[in-house]
């Protein structure tokens, strides 16, 4: 008599959604908080979907987002698995460390300040 484990077969057929880790969100949050405080930023929005996470960023609420931060797993070994896309779909920095794809936004940040 073979027995057949539905449950195991069923999770299967589930796509796996791509999420960002804490570890990672804490320096985009980090970066969005002073960005926040310096008025340049005001609302963001997270995407966990199947192939992509995208952490988008907004001016204001009601309008397409100034950057988003996209993170493709598929693409680790690559170009690397970090992007930062620009308002008009330009991507403006591509890496496979988060902190250095950052440091484009960190760069306006200070010109913000001044």
């Amino acid at each position: 008599m073979n027995v057949v484990n539905i449950r195991s077969e069923s999770l299967r057929k589930i796509p796996e959604k791509i999420a960002f880790h804490r570890l990672e969100l804490a320096p985009i949050l980090t970066l969005y908080g002073r960005m926040v405080a310096a008025g340049e930023w005001r609302d963001y929005g997270i995407s966990c979907l199947r192939d992509v996470a995208v952490f988008s960023i907004f001016k204001r609420t009601a309008e397409n987002p100034l950057y988003r931060i996209e993170k493709r797993p598929k693409l680790r070994n690559k170009q690397g698995m970090y992007a930062l896309i620009g308002a008009q779909d330009q991507i403006l920095k591509r890496g496979h460390d988060l902190g250095s794809v950052l440091g484009v936004l960190e760069r306006r940040l200070i010109r913000a300040v001044d």
